[in-house]
């Protein structure tokens, strides 16, 4: 289907092909459907089709099995027959198997290239979301984002943060002054859900060499778009690191990105899997600025497509955006799943061959109830439709096939090594070190002026003390008052090294009070 991507056959015998138009493609899309129902084939036939168009993918795999995108199908696989069977009932002639060019990221660094930004990038609002920041916390984020800004020290990794949280610490009177209260509990708080970031792989997120947005929108020298597939089946062990950054990287784009009005296809289209994930107890803020990402990102070239259970894990502002749908079937065990299917059915523009609801309800493994955007952006009628059957491989690839995928790559050994510059971190250490040295060059200056009347003391505790021995004639003895002042004299030069330091300056203070008070 020429501009369109070939999504499967409709109609009452499945012979009707449906296809997204890729000049709607931009205007967002939905992806909804109970477990086991084949959200996923959708997924992976979606991101084909676009790649085969020219446009670039990005797409989490969850449960790794989209990993599969990067090597051909095979005859031997024990679903080729169902697949060909398939492939004939809707009309897709020319069905084969084919591999497609595929990169691979991973916030953790194991199974893709490392993926990091600067905590400078993330921002304050998506930093305090990641870290279930309360409102005085947010705030003190804030402030120490506009420090950085302000005494121009960049905020590039974990250390960075943590190193000025304890400077606004050290100076949260001054501070408070100028910006609002700066409580050390809320500094303790935020330096606590550091290290819980810390602990589950989050430093890993932030650093240098960060992503480049230019590399996930690769087209090949063969016309396909590359296909950017995030490992995401451990980082599902943390769902707020995963949703934070779907949305920074997905707000990167917006604010990056170019206006391009209404292009005959998308720049990139961006899948957002496990999309209930991003809108859990999220700020009012927060679900605001999805909002606004989604409506405008649009005319940047960008179409993002939501992955979820239930239509209803997304906010309904959004949810109107999405012009595409692909509804696999809901299961309506209880009153509120009833609702649920009811309120997903109204959404569709109605067909006179079924009901909605009915068709929701009963559609199999492999089937959707799709309705994608026509001629000047009108929704299309709802059609039952049979998902074409994937080329690439059904199922994860093995770690040796991952391993030759990401050496070939287009960012083969760009984001490997780990860049450390100068920043916050180094800065305060600078300024501490600078300190240090300047405090104990002020504690010499202070303790060599301290130092003569000390001095003037000892001696007048030495002639004090010397005045009985004086008094005696004796020859005898003032040979032995010699030999006396002698050794005082040598003693007055030991103490005199020693009265440099602060201890022997307590030591002999100590002494010489002692002494005039037995005077």
């Amino acid at each position: 289907m020429e501009n369109n991507v070939f999504i499967g056959g409709g109609g009452p015998d499945y012979s009707e092909k449906q296809g997204l138009s890729l000049k709607y493609a931009n205007r967002h899309g939905l992806i909804a459907g109970a477990t086991g129902t084949g959200k996923t084939v959708t997924l992976q036939i979606l991101a084909e089709g676009f790649s085969a168009a020219g446009v670039p993918v990005f797409l989490s795999d969850v449960k790794g099995d989209l990993s599969g995108l990067a090597a051909a199908g095979s005859e031997d696989f024990k679903l080729h027959d169902a697949f060909t069977k398939r492939a004939g009932t809707i009309g897709f002639d020319d069905y084969s198997y084919d591999s497609f060019p595929v990169t691979f990221w991973d916030l953790l660094g194991q199974q893709g290239h490392p993926v990091r930004t600067t905590v400078a990038e993330m921002g304050p609002l998506l930093l305090s979301r990641l870290l279930d920041a309360s409102d005085a916390q947010e705030g003190v984020i804030n402030i120490a984002f506009r420090v950085a800004d302000e005494e121009g020290m960049p905020l590039l990794d974990l250390k960075d943060l943590q190193a000025l949280l304890v400077w606004v610490g050290e100076n949260s009177k001054q501070l408070s002054l100028r910006y609002g209260n700066v409580s050390a509990q809320s500094v303790g708080a935020i330096q606590r859900q550091l290290l819980v970031l810390e602990n589950q792989g989050g430093n890993q997120l932030f650093g240098e060499p960060a992503l480049e947005l230019d590399d996930l929108m690769h087209v090949g020298a063969d016309g396909r778009g590359q296909i950017n597939i995030l490992a995401a089946d451990k980082l599902m062990g943390s769902p707020r690191l995963y949703a934070t950054f779907l949305l920074w990287l997905l707000s990167e784009l917006f604010e990056t990105l170019p206006e391009v009005g209404d292009p005959d296809k998308p720049k990139l289209v961006f899948f957002f899997d496990e999309a209930h994930l991003l809108f859990d107890d999220a700020p009012d803020a927060l679900v605001d600025k999805v909002e606004q990402v989604a409506r405008l990102i649009r005319s940047k070239g960008v179409g993002v497509y939501f992955i979820t259970q239930n239509p209803d894990d997304v906010p309904e502002d959004i949810l109107g955006q999405l012009g595409n749908r692909f509804q696999h079937a809901l299961r309506a065990f209880t009153a509120r799943d009833q609702r649920a299917l009811s309120r997903a059915a109204e959404t569709y523009r109605p067909n006179p061959r079924f009901d909605t609801t009915d068709a929701i309800r009963d559609v199999g493994v492999g089937e959707a109830v799709t309705s994608m955007l026509q001629d000047k952006g009108v929704p299309g009628i709802v059609e039952r439709t049979l998902i074409r059957p994937p080329s690439s491989k059904l199922g994860p690839i093995t770690d040796a096939e991952r391993k030759v995928a990401m050496t070939t790559s287009p960012v083969a050994g760009k984001y490997d090594e780990v860049l450390d510059r100068k920043s916050a971190y180094e800065i305060l250490a600078a300024r501490a070190d600078a300190a240090a040295k300047e405090a104990a060059v002020e504690e010499e200056k202070a303790e060599a002026e301290d130092l003569t009347p000390m001095l003037r003391e000892f001696n007048q505790a030495r002639r004090y003390s010397g005045k009985g021995v004086a008094r005696s004639t004796s020859k005898r003895r003032a040979g032995t008052r010699r030999k006396d002042d002698s050794f005082t004299s040598a003693m007055t030069e030991v103490v005199i090294k020693e009265l440099k330091g602060t201890t022997g300056r307590r030591i002999v203070r100590g002494i010489l009070g002692g002494l005039f008070k037995g005077r």
